[in-house]
């Protein structure tokens, strides 16, 4: 068949008012197919073939195209042994289309249009399977292009990579191997250049540039604008990593990293350095911290370094440092070479890590380890325990980290900078390469979004509190909390003492010996564990899900709810709620923090706006008004002319002006 022309033909029995009309025919049940299949992505759902009748001959002479979510499931044999847990994507919806068949022709004879359901968002629609032809829509692929790169190819061709009509995923089952060499050399004058023209494509785009005495420029930084708003969202954990080198100029490659709310990495930003000083790092970190508002986050996971260890202590003095485990076990094995095999050893070495449950118990195990072992006298060993208080959990059990510290998400991120040690990459090209890297962590947490949405776990037991966590929090997150409630079944909790409205429980776990205590107030639903788990990951441990369910509670209270974990995470004004304690002094700290809230809100708008002319039209006319309302308020042309007297450069272009305008004043 040919597909160049079966998009044509399908668009040709669209409506000019975008809808499918009775009477409209096609030639045969492939064109049928696409008609409806071009529909539904348009519109925002994913075609399936529903029944078909027969003649007696066998001949199709009825056909239904429905929705994706047409019926609802079928009760499944609870003896059945399942390869895994189901999802629920059928919701009973009724639309239908279809097609009557009469000699060898193919009449819409039928619609029903109406959903029950949310339908996909323009920026969605990639990820709906009926939707994905990645040959038909590519015509095929340059096999001359990186492997690393097909999207953001794909996407040119397509006005970006909301455009394309396929998931990344699907890439890896089409695209050869062959891969070309497309990077350019550049210099540091390159990259200042590449940096201005980045600002102003991208108004929000933030690089900063540090020079020494000779004026020559040693260390850079850069994050662009989307990654602000992600900030704002996820920015109260972040890891750096300062192991990386560019090899062509030994420049050490720093990045900053997150986790969004589907528990996966995201890039906030990037550096260069000559250098690991002191001096060096202070000023990153500043410039970093600008960036983001001036928004300290509450845990920065590092690896180990003296100099970095100083300058966060003189930064981030409001952040808990403490070191990645996945640098440690690479230390270990270095190191720990012969009792890094012995299964005993890693045993106790684990324990101390992850399994005492107070600092007493720590000390206890690690002399034990030393003693048994005989590694009184091992030099790595005794620095690495003068630096427990920044790896051992227990001493940080009491700050949230999001549960980030692990040795596979180490890995993850080395995985997303291998090229950087195993090409000579210039520095342009890095550049390049980390801007792929992010939109392609963006796509992924966009199909994410879009899988939580459309998609709903089923619930293993049927339970009021896991029915509620199964529409609040993600996917991966719900899974998480679907392990503790679970776990409940193993907790055996009693009473010890009643206060008024507080109620005190122990709960230990069978097989365990550890004894959890738990401080429940009947009145305010306020709860608290010694496990700590809410605390440090954000979710309710078993223990304190144990008492509620002694106390019939059917939905989680609302104050552990974090939103951060939710399906609504990046929904709404996420910004720190320190903002109202700003002294007089910070007043360009509070206005980075309103412009920031300003970014939320629009950038949704001119992702929507600018997928027609009749949007972006709207939006300007829209924001014309503003800027015309903006100009005549009191507040904000005082404080421009305020501005005026300190700085007389021209505003980069009119959106910015508003946003800027904007945040000058709180009405």
């Amino acid at each position: 068949m040919d597909h160049s022309n079966s998009g044509k033909e399908a668009l040709e029995g669209i409506g000019n008012d975008g809808e499918l009309k009775v009477g409209t025919e096609v030639k045969s049940d492939a064109e049928a197919y696409n008609l409806c299949n071009n529909y539904a992505f348009r519109k925002g759902f994913s075609l399936r073939k529903g029944h078909v009748r027969r003649d007696a001959s066998g001949n199709i002479r009825q056909r239904d195209f429905v929705c994706s979510k047409e019926g609802f499931p079928v009760d499944e044999d609870l003896c059945a042994v399942k390869r895994c847990n189901r999802l629920e994507t059928r919701t009973g919806c009724k639309v239908l289309m279809r097609f009557t068949v009469s000699n060898g022709v193919w009449v819409i004879s039928h619609i029903n249009f109406e959903h029950n359901h949310e339908l996909a968002k323009p920026e969605e629609r990639q990820f709906l399977r009926s939707c994905r032809k990645i040959f038909e829509a590519s015509g095929g692929v340059d096999v001359g292009r990186r492997r690393t790169k097909p999207l953001s190819y794909l996407g040119n061709d397509f006005g970006g990579d909301r455009n394309v009509q396929f998931a990344k995923k699907d890439m890896g089952n089409y695209l050869p191997r062959e891969m070309g060499n497309m990077m350019e050399p550049g210099d540091v004058q390159g990259l200042l250049n590449y940096f201005r023209r980045k600002k102003c494509e991208d108004p929000s785009f933030f690089y900063a540039v540090q020079v020494n005495q000779l004026n020559q420029a040693t260390n850079f930084f850069w994050r662009d604008g989307r990654s602000k708003l992600d900030y704002d969202c996820f920015g109260d954990v972040v890891s750096f990593d300062a192991t990386f080198r560019l090899n062509k100029y030994n420049l050490i490659c720093a990045p900053f990293v997150g986790v969004n709310h589907h528990w996966k990495n995201m890039l906030f930003g990037c550096a260069f350095l000559l250098d690991e000083s002191t001096h060096s790092y202070v000023w990153l970190f500043e410039s970093f911290l600008e960036s983001m508002g001036n928004t300290q986050p509450k845990t920065i996971f590092t690896n180990e370094n003296e100099a970095m260890s100083k300058a966060i202590e003189t930064v981030f003095m409001k952040t808990r440092h403490r070191l990645s485990t996945g640098h440690i076990v690479k230390d270990a094995r270095r190191n720990l070479a012969n009792q890094f095999a012995n299964l005993e050893f890693m045993k106790y070495l684990n324990k101390c890590f992850y399994e005492c449950h107070d600092e007493t118990e720590f000390q206890v195990s690690w002399d034990d380890m030393i003693n048994k072992f005989s590694l009184g006298d091992h030099l790595w060993l005794k620095k690495l325990y003068s630096l427990r208080d920044k790896w051992c959990l227990v001493f940080n059990s009491d700050t949230f980290s999001a549960n980030i510290d692990s040795v596979q998400r180490s890995d993850s991120i080395d995985t997303v900078f291998h090229q950087v040690s195993t090409k000579r990459m210039d520095v342009i090209s890095f550049v390049q390469h980390f801007e792929d890297k992010t939109k392609e962590m963006h796509l992924d947490e966009l199909e994410d979004d879009h899988f939580c949405k459309y998609v709903v776990p089923r619930l293993q037991v049927w339970s009021g509190i896991l029915n509620h966590a199964v529409y609040v929090y993600t996917s991966k997150i719900f899974n998480f909390f679907e392990m503790e409630l679970l776990g409940c079944m193993g907790v055996r909790m009693k009473e010890v003492c009643k206060d008024g409205e507080v109620c005190i429980y122990e709960a230990i776990e069978e097989g365990q010996q550890k004894v959890c205590k738990i401080n429940y107030n009947l009145s305010t639903q306020d709860i608290s564990c010694s496990c700590k788990l809410f605390e440090r990951m954000g979710i309710l441990c078993r223990h304190a899900l144990k008492a509620f369910d002694f106390n019939n509670l059917t939905q989680i209270p609302v104050q552990y709810i974090l939103k951060r974990w939710t399906k609504e995470a990046k929904k709404g004004i996420v910004v720190s709620n320190e903002r109202h304690g700003l002294s007089s002094n910070t007043v360009k700290s509070v206005q980075s923090l309103r412009l920031s809230e300003l970014m939320h809100m629009g950038s949704n708008v001119y992702s929507i706006a600018s997928l027609s002319d009749s949007g972006t039209k709207i939006v300007k006319e829209k924001l014309a008004e503003a800027m015309e309302l903006l100009e005549k308020d009191e507040e904000i042309v005082n404080r421009l002319a305020d501005a005026k007297k300190v700085d007389s450069s021209p505003s980069l272009n009119a959106i910015s002006d508003i946003w800027t305008m904007a945040s000058l004043s709180q009405v």
